[in-house]
């Protein structure tokens, strides 16, 4: 998957969408990520004793991952992304590449 925890992404569409945010949690089996901020959902509570008010929880729900897009964190567009395999001393390592700009997102 080419989403990761703690990047920056674009909602694409929904009631969201156009909006950016950072990425709190992905599920790669089930291709969703959770967005902070966005695609929030409101879970009612009832009082647990008497006297006690009941509230409102907002928690944000997962999105599919072909509803967001990454936004490179060098030219800061959306983008998509690319991977690219470098040779050192230790051994090879994979990188994710900005398609646009050709810089490495890490």
């Amino acid at each position: 998957m080419n989403i990761k925890k703690n990047d920056t992404i674009k909602m694409l569409s929904g009631k969201d969408k156009g909006k950016t945010a950072k990425v709190l949690q992905v599920l790669p089996k089930e291709r969703k990520v959770s967005i902070e901020g966005l695609n929030l959902l409101v879970k009612h509570m009832r009082p647990n004793r008497e006297g006690e008010k009941g509230q409102r929880i907002e928690f944000p729900s997962f999105v599919k991952v072909d509803k967001v897009a990454l936004i490179c964190p060098a030219c800061n567009r959306q983008t998509r992304v690319a991977k690219k395999i470098v040779d050192n001393e230790k051994g090879s390592k994979k990188y994710r590449v900005c398609k646009k700009c050709q810089a490495v997102i890490e």
